[in-house]
C-alpha cells in the first residue's frame, strides 16, 4: 500500500518549507510506518516578476510599503517556527526570484523519482542559504547534490518544460487553489502551515481509510 501526498507549493513561499518540516515530522510518527509517495505542484506567487527576479529589499519595500515592516515580517516568521529546527537567513537574501525555473526544475527531477529531494534542496537554498534560485549555475548545482547531473543546463536554457509546468499551475487554479502551501492527504486538503499533529492526523487517517477499502 503507497499513500500519496500531493503538495502544491511555490519556492518564494517560507511557509512551504515550514509543512516540508512539519510534514517530515508527523511522517516519522507513524507507526507502523507505510510507504508514501509525496508529488509537487508548481504555484507561483508572483509569476510576473522578471526572469533574473528582483532585488529583494526593493521589491519587499514597495510591496510592503518600508524595508523596516519587511523585516518585522521575517522576524514574525522566524518566531513563529523556533520549534521547526529551520534556520531562515533572511539576511543573506538578495534576490526576490522568478521561481519557474525553480518549478521546471523540480518536474525534471520528478521524472526520475527524485522530486521531493530536489524540492526540498532549492527550498532549503532559498531559505537557508540565501542563494540565488533564479540562476541557471545554482540551480545546477543543486540538482547535482540529489544526483541529477548532464542535462540540467541545457533543459533550463532552453523552453522544455515551461508548458507542462504552466499547465499544472492551471490545474491548480482549476481546483481553485489560491495560495499555498497546498497539501492533499487522502481526501483532507491541509491549506497553511497547520501543526505537526494536524499533519499526523490527516496521515492517520489517510491510512486507516485506504486500509479500510
Amino acid at each position: 500500500m503507497t499513500l500519496t501526498i500531493e503538495i502544491t507549493s511555490d519556492f518564494i513561499c517560507p511557509w512551504c518549507l515550514v509543512v516540508d518540516a512539519r510534514l517530515k515530522q508527523a511522517i516519522a510518527q507513524l507507526n507502523p510506518p507505510v510507504e508514501l509517495q509525496r508529488l509537487w505542484y508548481p504555484f507561483e506567487l508572483n509569476p510576473d516578476l522578471p526572469e533574473a527576479g528582483l532585488d529583494r529589499k526593493t521589491y519587499r519595500s514597495n510591496k510592503f510599503g518600508s524595508w523596516e515592516y519587511s523585516q518585522a515580517l521575517d522576524a514574525q516568521t522566524v518566531q513563529a517556527t523556533t520549534k521547526d529546527g529551520i534556520e531562515f537567513r533572511y539576511d543573506l537574501m538578495q534576490v526576490t526570484p522568478n521561481t519557474l525555473k525553480a518549478h521546471r526544475l523540480t518536474w525534471l527531477a520528478g521524472q526520475t523519482g527524485k522530486a521531493t529531494e530536489m524540492a526540498e534542496r532549492i527550498l532549503r537554498a532559498y531559505f537557508t542559504e540565501g542563494q540565488d534560485i533564479t540562476s541557471v549555475e545554482i540551480l545546477a548545482q543543486l540538482a547535482a547534490e540529489v544526483g541529477i547531473a548532464g542535462q540540467v543546463r541545457p533543459f533550463l536554457t532552453s523552453t522544455a518544460g515551461v508548458q507542462v509546468v504552466k499547465e499544472l499551475e492551471q490545474q491548480a487554479v482549476s481546483r481553485k487553489i489560491r495560495g499555498v502551501p497546498h497539501v492533499k492527504i487522502g481526501k483532507k486538503t491541509i491549506v497553511g502551515a497547520q501543526s505537526v499533529d494536524v499533519f499526523l492526523n490527516a496521515l492517520q487517517t489517510a491510512v486507516s481509510q485506504q486500509q479500510a477499502a
